[in-house]
């Protein structure tokens, strides 16, 4: 086990998956302030939980006194990560590229402080130096350092050989850039280790040894494993979509009911990756059995929500699932969707509603769930496909709607 309290905690929390050189970089650690970055490409307007366990290991270096630099890829988000994807990315504009890191950006705030202290987190982009690159340049100063037999026999570019899906060259080119990320960070500041994704271990073994070979420094790799749910499914993976960090896109009640949702089996594991609460509190709460793993499901649902969207927004969603579970009321704070009265005095369909509301991502999913006694309207089950919901459905101006017995939403009419 580690001797330095971050490697030793990181470890203990189920972070660490491969090392370049575990001992040294523990050797590290206990000798300072260690600066460690991982990076971001700037695909979408948010991050989602996926990205998660990156955002909380940054976190927990800053919480243990070391540096945390989250690097916005503005640079390689215009090629793109080829790593565990069957096909290319589509290609952004900068346009594009510039609105989403903007959105990205926000995603940190919650999980880390930024500054110029000697622990405090800061935020470069890579294109402030991958734009200005001569292309003859990086093939002679980079390239030459490069093994394409070594690189064809990545996970990343050896997966979509083996399935003859093809690479492009532009994709080919992304180790490459994401090494050169490391050794220019290294030289601007100071940083030596480099996080990532499991799927990540081949490009940044290849930093690593970029910067050994160019600038003779010994810095370190380290990756985390991927996670998956206890029952084999894709970590974060729901009916409505992705579960994005900003509350635009997911609000703090559906993140609060996504943790609440955590399999029994995922409770002390997800304990220790997403929250702070210390390891002897979190053993705990997962040797809880029966229907006492529920009160840890809770603990879990609002420690994660307390980090991504603040206390008082973790404390109002467990309220709200208390009120709206234990008591059966239609609470006023529950997620709602407004339709045109004139509408709602015709009569909408409920199929529909399910589906506008988020309860359910198509026709045909709402009419599974109709069919199968998940779906309810006012605490009583809908039998009906073909149900209309009217303004006589109104209780206190507002009908409920109810996925299963976790997920609802309130109708008003607008």
């Amino acid at each position: 086990m580690p001797r330095s309290e971050f490697l030793h905690e990181a470890t203990e929390r189920g972070f660490v998956f491969q090392c370049t050189d575990t001992e040294a970089l523990d050797a590290e650690f206990n000798k300072g302030i260690v600066a460690g970055y991982i990076g971001f490409d700037c695909t979408a307007d948010s991050l989602h939980v996926g990205s998660l366990v990156q955002i909380m290991l940054l976190r927990l270096m800053q919480r243990l006194g070391h540096k945390p630099i989250t690097l916005m890829g503005g640079g390689t988000t215009r090629i793109g990560d080829p790593s565990l994807r069957e096909e290319a990315r589509q290609l952004l504009s900068d346009a594009q590229i510039n609105t989403n890191m903007a959105g990205i950006k926000t995603c940190f705030a919650p999980f880390m402080t930024f500054g110029d202290g000697p622990s405090d987190a800061i935020m470069p982009n890579n294109a402030d130096w991958l734009d200005k690159l001569s292309y003859i340049e990086l093939l002679r100063d980079v390239g030459v350092h490069f093994s394409v037999n070594r690189m064809l026999g990545f996970d990343s570019v050896k997966t979509r050989l083996d399935r003859e899906q093809g690479l492009t060259f532009l994709e080919f080119n992304y180790s490459i850039l994401q090494s050169y990320d490391f050794r220019e960070l290294n030289r601007r500041h100071g940083v030596v280790l480099q996080m990532g994704g499991s799927d990540q271990w081949g490009n940044i073994v290849s930093g690593v040894d970029l910067c050994r070979r160019t600038d003779a420094k010994h810095v370190f790799g380290l990756t985390t494993p991927l996670i998956t749910t206890a029952s084999g499914g894709k970590m974060g993976k729901t009916a409505q979509g992705a579960v994005w960090l900003t509350a635009d896109k997911r609000s703090p009640y559906d993140y609060w009911q996504f943790w609440r949702n955590t399999e029994d089996g995922d409770v002390g594991r997800f304990l220790r990756l997403f929250t702070d609460l210390p390891l002897a509190e979190i053993a705990r709460l997962a040797a809880l059995g029966g229907a006492e793993i529920n009160e840890a499901k809770k603990i879990l649902a609002t420690e994660a929500t307390a980090l991504c969207h603040g206390r008082e927004a973790a404390e109002a969603s467990a309220e709200t699932a208390r009120r709206a579970f234990e008591e059966g009321v239609a609470a006023d704070t529950l997620p709602s969707i407004t339709v045109p009265a004139a509408d709602l005095a015709a009569g909408i369909s409920v199929v529909k509603l399910f589906v506008e509301s988020g309860l359910s991502t198509s026709n045909g999913e709402a009419r599974r769930l109709i069919r199968g006694g998940g779906a309810r309207l006012n605490d009583t089950p809908i039998t009906d496909e073909a149900l209309l919901l009217t303004t006589a459905d109104l209780l206190d101006g507002a009908a409920k709607l109810s996925a299963g017995k976790k997920q609802h939403r309130l109708v008003r009419a607008g």
